[in-house]
């Protein structure tokens, strides 16, 4: 598709596809100056946090909003098609897995000299991890709107029915008391210890928490067959397979760790803090307490979500997209989003709004500030969905016991090592285009 294709033609061409996606989208008459902004939205609760977003918007800067949301699902695929063919918003919402692969392309510009030319812009305000999630090879290519740590929700009701002392609200207990407190809560075929997704998206708290990775520091070779990876791999597919603590899969594709939680007979569940919105329908008791600690502590992964200035815009139309940015990620645009309960912010003037229930919510808080337990940032590469999608393909057998976990990741790791050396030369085109 051409750079150079018109709105007009591009919404042809493309227009069936995003109908049938259900996709709402500014008209092809939109206003010169508007501010345009794309971002998902899934349900009527998202749309009236947007549209609450784009009322705070227009009455900051005085211009007509027009945000485009799109569900989820087919959300990157548009965002492809927009900025191929040159009709992206002035800011687009980026899943922090997917920035290093939009920047290594040049989709999405570095915003360091904006950054640097605006005083008013409080870089320290960004909680350190989302600063780098939102930043590739060094650069500043997104500003966070949202970042939070996985943690892990408990059933209050089935602790205490069971005589069991609720867990610290702060000190993360041991790998091995989890796994005692969560066969000791296994009484099948009524009640489970435990529930997560069988998928490396999980996978990888445990991974780090015994000081493991994907990949090594300069993200060229896979790790996943080194023995904190296997261990923490290991430990986690034990629960399912060995300890049998975890409700029994019966599709490895639908298995969903919060349909489980919210059945009211698992004990726990690992997820993060942007299902708090969805669990507060739970008609028992719950709460969150900072994930297990493995052999180097309490590390699981934090993810986060961002805004960005697509490459294409340039003059005036950069200097109202910056603007924008920096309304979107603001202290009163966050607290909006967290009043609504969506997620953490990303900035730390906001996080107070983000209230309970749970009553141990601000532990969240707590750990991207480093003053409770840890956390590790989603490490990822420029082609981080092939690599989700190979290791999707394997690995999730292993919770069924179907394959050996050595067995896997051994298949597995050539496969892995192509898809960095991929990733490297990505990093290098991606420098060559910057002389």
């Amino acid at each position: 598709m051409s750079p150079e294709l018109s709105r007009r033609s591009f919404l042809k061409y493309t227009g069936a596809a995003v109908a049938a996606s259900g996709v709402l989208t500014a008209c092809s008459s939109t206003p010169k100056n508007a501010a345009t902004w794309s971002m998902w939205s899934s349900s009527p609760a998202e749309r009236k946090v947007w549209e609450d977003f784009s009322k705070y918007v227009e009455q900051q800067l005085k211009l007509e909003s027009i945000p485009t949301l799109t569900p989820s699902g087919p959300y990157p695929t548009k965002l492809d098609l927009q900025l191929v063919s040159g009709t992206a918003s002035l800011v687009t919402a980026l899943n922090g897995t997917l920035i290093p692969t939009y920047a290594s392309r040049g989709a999405h510009q570095p915003l360091d000299d904006l950054i640097a030319a605006d005083p008013d812009f409080k870089t320290d305000d960004f909680y350190p991890l989302s600063r780098k999630i939102s930043s590739f090879n060094g650069k500043t290519y997104a500003i966070g709107f949202d970042v939070a740590p996985t943690v892990m929700y408990y059933n209050k009701t089935i602790l205490t029915k069971a005589g069991i002392e609720l867990p610290s609200k702060t000190e993360p207990m041991t790998w091995e008391t989890f796994r005692d407190l969560a066969k000791e809560l296994t009484k099948p075929p009524d009640q489970y210890g435990f529930t997560c997704a069988p998928a490396i998206d999980d996978l990888v708290s445990w991974i780090y928490c015994a000081g493991g990775n994907v990949m090594n520091d300069d993200q060229s070779v896979s790790t996943l067959n080194k023995p904190a990876a296997m261990q923490a791999i290991q430990f986690v597919i034990d629960l399912f397979v060995k300890d049998k603590v975890t409700p029994p899969i019966s599709n490895l594709v639908t298995e969903s760790s919060l349909a489980n939680f919210m059945e009211g007979n698992v004990a726990f569940m690992q997820n993060g803090p942007w299902q708090v919105v969805n669990v507060r329908k739970a008609k028992f008791d719950w709460d969150v307490i900072p994930f297990p600690a493995g052999p180097v502590g309490s590390t699981p992964r934090v993810s986060g979500s961002s805004f960005a200035i697509p490459s294409s815009v340039k003059g005036k139309d950069l200097e109202l997209a910056w603007r924008l940015l920096k309304t979107l990620t603001s202290t009163g645009a966050l607290d909006i989003y967290a009043k609504a309960g969506r997620n953490n912010p990303a900035r730390l003037s906001a996080g107070s709004a983000f209230k309970p229930p749970p009553d141990n919510l601000g532990v969240v808080q707590e750990i991207l500030a480093g003053k409770v337990a840890g956390g590790h940032a989603f490490d990822v590469t420029t082609n981080w969905n092939q690599v989700k999608q190979l290791l999707g393909q394997d690995l999730p057998r292993t919770f069924l016991g179907q394959v050996s976990v050595p067995d896997a990741i051994n298949g597995l790791t050539p496969r892995l090592d192509v898809l960095m050396k991929q990733h490297q030369d990505n990093i290098r085109q991606a420098e060559a285009r910057k002389r």
